[in-house]
């Protein structure tokens, strides 16, 4: 088979089409980068030229799409890159109601714009790119913090949605500047689609609905990936959204990608533990991962990658084995 261009694989991928070879990606948080737009930019463009993934995953700080409102966060050390939360918005069940609208063009939402236009201006076509977006209920976990934002969810639930309502007018607003900004789509991460937080008839009411407006704010784009983040996930609750590629942790929680596979009519993007094999592992342990995964799915409707973020601690052979993993071999 000729050599496809990116685009080309991954939606070949997407419809189950013989593809030259399966896609590939990995993302990473950028501690400290991640607060300037040309900085973050330039990390992963710099990322994207080493190891040549077949999209680039943008990822900023979860607290870019709250910090405009107030949030407060501070990098200590994480070895995932992230960020820890040292002052919160919500406090009171009223100020949901409260939150003022913000203007996409400014601030860390602008940041964030001007950080994807100048991958644009990088990548000229060739690789395309999708921005992390977080879902109107994690966006409000980010503003009041998780355990005041589930009591707030149970006892005031009529304040909560009103906030819900200000929280994905925003982010509609946004995304949609995200796809004007020469994004393929976005990576819609959705952090409480867990049984152990939620049951489904809270998700139903309190996700669900906001998730699929922010979708459908990203329909003009051609490649959206839901991330179900964490352990025992609605998985067939959310198996129906409009997206081209589902990504958990296939290897920590159920479904397997196999079954994740017939349950849904996406794509599939995993077979790599973060921790245990990304970053303890050895290359030939995340050869062995990545040949299981393409055997589950056939390397069919796959995408090779982790089931989250790749840790900023990974060894670079550990990474450089991934990409190599998808050649061909005669």
């Amino acid at each position: 088979m000729d050599t496809m261009t990116k685009r080309q694989r991954l939606e070949a991928a997407f419809r189950g089409d013989p593809v030259d070879r399966p896609p590939v990606a990995l993302w990473r948080h950028w501690p400290g980068d991640d607060q300037r737009a040309d900085d973050l930019a330039s990390a992963q463009i710099a990322f994207q030229q080493r190891y040549d993934w077949d999209f680039i995953k943008v990822t900023p700080n979860s607290g870019y799409c709250v910090e405009d409102w107030g949030v407060e966060t501070a990098y200590v050390g994480s070895l995932e890159g992230t960020r820890e939360y040292r002052r919160y918005w919500v406090r009171t069940p009223e100020e949901w109601t409260a939150l003022p609208m913000l203007d996409p063009h400014h601030g860390a939402l602008g940041r964030q714009l001007a950080c994807l236009r100048a991958i644009g201006e990088a990548m000229q076509g060739h690789v395309p790119y999708i921005m992390t977006i977080f879902n109107p209920l994690s966006v409000a976990k980010y503003l009041a913090g998780d355990e005041l934002m589930r009591i707030h969810l149970r006892r005031h639930p009529e304040q909560l949605l009103a906030g819900l309502e200000i929280i994905t007018e925003v982010m509609v607003a946004f995304v949609q500047e995200v796809i004007r900004a020469g994004a393929a789509g976005i990576f819609l991460a959705v952090q409480h689609a867990q049984y152990g937080l939620l049951s489904e008839e809270e998700y139903a009411t309190f996700g669900r609905p906001y998730d699929l407006r922010v979708l459908e704010a990203a329909s003009e784009g051609w490649f959206q990936l839901l991330h179900l983040h964490g352990t025992d996930v609605m998985f067939d609750l959310l198996a129906d959204y409009p997206v081209h590629v589902v990504n958990w942790h296939d290897r920590e929680t159920s479904p397997t990608l196999a079954e994740g596979l017939a349950r849904t009519n996406a794509a599939v993007c995993g077979g790599l533990r973060q921790w245990a094999t990304m970053v303890r592992g050895e290359p030939q342990a995340v050869c062995a991962e990545a040949a299981d995964a393409i055997a589950q799915t056939g390397g069919r409707r796959f995408i090779l990658g982790t089931g989250c973020v790749t840790p900023i601690v990974a060894p670079t052979s550990n990474l450089m084995a991934v990409r190599r993993a998808v050649e061909r071999t005669e």
